[in-house]
């Protein structure tokens, strides 16, 4: 093999969300794979977040409340809704996340349910204050593994613009 039949370098893709620019309003974006909510997660997030409600952590207590078993926390299932949208909508393209609103959580979820997610994107809308910029307003669905609703939220970002996006990683050196 010569110099003259050497393969070209593999152009490097880097994964992404999307930018403000590649983001239409009515798309729906199925998050996958899901993430099965475990006793560990229920314990250590519900921990962690000075969270003593015993629904979460005593198992005896919870056996004698109407569900007869430990809830997860829905703060765990509302922070994974929102996780697992991240590699397809805002990773390194988001700004900041500006609010959220409109929570609910129609149906428990239990330690060895899966949680998948669905996004829809329900407005979006320049910045006036900021060049470069746009907000984004999201309707998060967390459904159970046998499709029930289980929490939904409405998610308002800034997010950046293509051209406007500050270079990093390997998109600085491409």
């Amino acid at each position: 093999m010569t110099e003259h039949d050497a393969p070209a370098p593999a152009r490097e893709i880097v994964q992404r969300g999307l930018y403000f620019d590649e983001i239409e309003v009515g798309a729906r974006y199925s998050h996958r794979p899901g993430r099965t909510a475990t006793e560990a997660d229920n314990v250590l997030f519900s921990s962690l977040t000075m969270n003593a409600q015993a629904l979460h952590l005593d198992a005896a207590y919870a056996a004698t409340q109407p569900f007869g078993q430990r809830l997860m926390n829905s703060m765990w299932t509302l922070s994974t809704v929102v996780g697992l949208s991240v590699t397809q909508l805002t990773q390194g393209t988001l700004v900041a996340q500006l609010g959220l609103t409109d929570i609910a959580f129609p149906a428990p979820l239990f330690a060895g349910d899966t949680l998948t997610a669905q996004t829809e994107i329900i407005a979006k809308r320049a910045s006036a204050s900021r060049p470069g910029q746009g907000v984004v307003t999201m309707a998060h669905t967390g459904r159970n593994q046998h499709g029930e609703i289980v929490a939904t939220a409405t998610r308002v970002a800034l997010m950046w613009f293509r051209d406007a996006a500050p270079a990093t990683g390997a998109e600085a050196s491409a």
